[in-house]
């Protein structure tokens, strides 16, 4: 059974740091990309950033971009999201979600709860 388990959430003051992780396990590949993806309160879901698992190509929201850095460690099956500046709009649960070759996004996470403080 395939995997994916985010960690790293958390509660935080304005302008501080976090840094969520996602692993995927279960299979032998891990398809095409990751990405994070966050439910706003009372708001759709929307996505946040993405990164290619081979070239490490990278995509970004304009809402987080300049703050947020997505990476990923290939070895590790694993993926980061070092979120930096945070601001009280950032409160959301973040998903992690395995993007496949065939360009769908057929796994995601639990979820995990990030609060920012004013």
């Amino acid at each position: 059974q395939v995997q994916l388990g985010e960690s790293g959430g958390g509660l935080v003051q304005a302008g501080g740091s976090l840094r969520l992780s996602c692993v995927i396990s279960g299979r032998t590949g891990s398809g095409y990309a990751m990405g994070w993806f966050r439910r706003r309160p009372g708001k759709n879901r929307e996505f946040v950033a993405s990164i290619t698992w081979s070239g490490g190509s990278t995509t970004y929201a304009d809402s987080v971009k300049g703050r947020f850095t997505i990476s990923r460690d290939n070895a590790k099956n694993t993926v980061y999201l070092q979120m930096n500046s945070l601001k009280p709009e950032d409160t959301a649960v973040y998903y992690c979600a395995s993007l496949s070759t065939a360009r769908t996004w057929d796994y995601w996470g639990q979820g995990t709860q990030v609060t920012v403080t004013s």
